[in-house]
């Protein structure tokens, strides 16, 4: 399959940013290796049946969505029928189904990529599904083709479950953002290359071409991300510049006088590096009642 129906990452895109960090966001220190590993695996489920969906703007169609378990690719269309991939994080099991009512499944335990990756291509041949799939991931300059990646084979499943805690109160966040906008606005969804929870306002109005330059993904897709002017805020895990998990706000094109904009709260600051103001998770985490954000729950850390 082609990559070209990925949504790209908000970041400078000249930049090489190791990102995936998901384990900063409920531990520091040894998490961070784990995370990134993690985060191949979910790729190589993730990266190519999408493609069999019909294009949505700006790669919609492409994103994770929360559940009450984990997180899914909503149904994929399949010939004259669907199918879809969800990960389970309470019993660690990615569940591979059909709408004719087929079903595999996938332990999440420790393995290399390469052999997860082989295993995710023989559930869904036993399903009836063969699709041509792109080994390369997508937004890592220096990655392993997920068959060949022998290297990446930890799984934690204690950090996998707070992860996906964190993100069900990051998506409650979110989505009341999203009501005070009447405009158009995107749903508040997990895109697997950035690894980050997203949702974005549009103007209307169009914005000037993008340079692109995101490594394993055209151009194109990436000026098809930001054709319009758009302004986006999410949650990210951690990772290069901003090692610990943090809330995000961005625009593009960037308004002037946008970095000097004053912002609450008192934790909140503008990283020239990003180009985009952070708001750090512990400062939620520990907001109290009625504090910014509600406050997350000190049992998701």
């Amino acid at each position: 399959m082609l990559d070209l129906h990925y949504q790209p990452h908000r970041r400078r895109l000249s930049e090489d940013i190791p990102r995936g960090r998901i384990l900063a966001a409920m531990k520091r220190g040894k998490g961070l290796a784990r995370v990134d590993r993690e985060r191949r695996r979910q790729r190589a489920a993730d990266d190519d049946p999408l493609a069999q969906t019909p294009w949505l703007n700006h790669s919609w169609h492409v994103a994770l969505y929360l559940t009450t378990r984990g997180l899914t690719t909503s149904p994929i269309p399949y010939g004259g029928s669907s199918f879809q991939l969800d990960f389970d994080f309470v019993d660690h099991v990615l569940w591979a189904r059909t709408s004719g009512g087929h079903v595999r499944q996938l332990m999440l335990a420790p393995k290399p990529v390469a052999e997860f990756f082989s295993e995710l291509v023989m559930a869904l041949a036993e399903l009836g599904i063969e699709i041509p799939i792109s080994t390369m991931p997508c937004e890592i300059a220096d990655c392993i083709p997920f068959d060949q990646d022998f290297t990446h084979a930890a799984y934690d499943r204690d950090y996998a479950n707070r992860f996906w805690r964190i993100l069900l109160s990051a998506h409650d966040v979110l989505a009341h953002f999203r009501t005070g906008f009447l405009g158009k606005v995107s749903p508040v969804h997990f895109f697997w290359g950035s690894f980050d929870l997203a949702v974005r306002r549009f103007s209307g109005r169009r914005a000037p071409p993008h340079l692109g330059g995101v490594p394993h993904l055209p151009d194109a897709i990436v000026r098809e991300a930001y054709s319009h002017e758009v302004s986006s805020a999410g949650f990210l895990p951690g990772g290069g510049p901003i090692a610990d998990p943090a809330f995000y706000s961005y625009a593009y094109p960037a308004p002037t006088g946008f970095a000097s904009a004053a912002v609450r709260p008192a934790q909140a600051f503008f990283s020239k590096e990003l180009g985009e103001f952070i708001l750090p998770y512990d400062a939620v985490r520990t907001a109290g009642p009625g504090g910014h954000a509600h406050g997350i729950p000190a049992e998701h850390v």
